[in-house]
This record gives C-alpha cells, structure tokens and sequence, in this order.
C-alpha cells in the first residue's frame, strides 16, 4: 500500500471528511482492520484565507509547497490538496516535489466523463467559480461544459463557505439556497452539479435534490484509494 499524503487544514472541517472517506475506502477493499497510511500536514488556513482574499496567490503557493515538501519528506508517496480552491497554485506545488500529484479536478472529470455527462454546474467559491485554473481543466481534459451561477449567486455560495461551512454552521435556510442555485443552474441545461468546494457536501446532500451531484471530496478520496492500491 502507497502512504497517502495530504495537505489539509483548508479548512479542517472537509480535512476530516477526507480521512474519513479514504480510511473507509481502504477498509472496504482489505477487510479486517486495515486502515489507510496516511502522512497529514494540517495548515493553519488564517493566513492562507488571507492571502487568498488579497490576491497574495506567491504567499499561498510558497505555504502550501513548504507543507508539501514537509508530506514528501515524511514518506508519502503522492499527494493530495484537500481544498478546490487552493488548485490555483498546484503547478507550483507539483514543481517542487518528486511525488506525483493527484489533481482534484481530474478525478471528478473522470467520473463525469465515464458517467457521459457533459453540461455540468460547479459551485465553489468565488476563486474556482470566476477563475480559469479550474473550469478551463474541465473543459480542455475532459470536454466539459462548465456553467456558473451569475455574480450575485457566486457571492452567496463563498459567502456562505467561508462564513458559516468553514466554522461548522450548516444552516437550514443557506442549504435552501444552495438548492435554488442549483436548479438555477440546472434549468440553464447543466446535467448534474459539482460541489467544487470540499465543504459543501457537508451542507447539499444527494437526498435534497434530483439534481446529480458530485462530491468532490469524496471522489478525490476515492482515486487516492484506487492510486494507493494500485
């Protein structure tokens, strides 16, 4: 078995949903009690959230690649960034370490591809929403059609994420709207939705909506299982 490495802590909520999901998932497939080997750095996200917001995208690439190289130095033999957003500097990362990285993008393309979709909403925050690092992957690996709230709704999804997700607070009436987001999006023709923000599955489950969805999260776990046991 591969040891797993990841870079977390953005924010620790979803960093947990991470473990979880990639422990079951080797458990599943060995029985008994076997467990993932997994090699953690949990960053503090104050100053990476920060940086973020100012546009400071250096600082963020610098912080993620000191933790990363700390992961590679530990013993891990790939690596996953356990955030969507923080995809932005990921050839950064990947420069400057000699594990391969497993990009949270292609994973959920993959899937997407084998499932033959090929109009699908992404919600996320503003970062992955607006920007190209994320939808323009989607578009030119995997040929997809990548749709996006209009400006007023993106301020609600990233507020939501880093004001209340980020701290725990899953509220009844921000999942509502969410939900209206989503069949926004899939009145406008997108197939299914991406939950491109590893917090939001926490909120938007399956079960509230007929609209697909796919979690990120879980399906960057999933292809670390696959990649570990490989």
């Amino acid at each position: 078995m591969k040891t797993i490495g990841l870079l977390g802590g953005m924010s620790w909520e979803s960093t947990v949903s991470y473990y979880q999901a990639i422990n079951r998932g080797v458990n599943a497939a060995l029985g008994g009690l076997h467990s993932a080997r997994v090699m953690l750095a949990s960053v503090d996200f104050g100053p990476i959230e920060a940086a973020q917001h100012r546009g400071d995208w250096d600082a963020t690439a610098q912080m993620l690649t000191e933790a990363g190289r700390s992961v590679e130095a530990g013993g891990a033999d790939f690596l996953l960034i356990c955030t969507n957003t923080m995809h932005k500097v990921a050839p950064q990362i990947e420069a400057a370490l000699s594990i391969p990285l497993l990009h949270i993008a292609d994973a959920t393309g993959e899937v997407l591809q084998a499932d033959g979709v090929r109009r699908v909403g992404l919600l996320g925050t503003r970062f992955t929403m607006a920007q190209d690092f994320y939808t323009g992957r989607l578009r030119e690996r995997f040929g997809l059609d990548v749709r996006v709230p209009e400006a007023e709704a993106q301020d609600v999804v990233h507020r939501i994420i880093y004001d209340e997700l980020c701290h725990g607070v899953v509220s009844d009436a921000s999942r509502a709207r969410y939900l209206e987001i989503i069949a926004g999006l899939h009145a406008q023709g997108a197939e299914a939705v991406i939950l491109g923000c590893t917090e939001i599955a926490l909120l938007v489950q399956p079960a509230h909506t007929s609209v697909p969805l796919y979690d990120t999260t879980a399906l960057h776990a999933a292809a670390a299982v696959k990649y570990a046991l490989s």
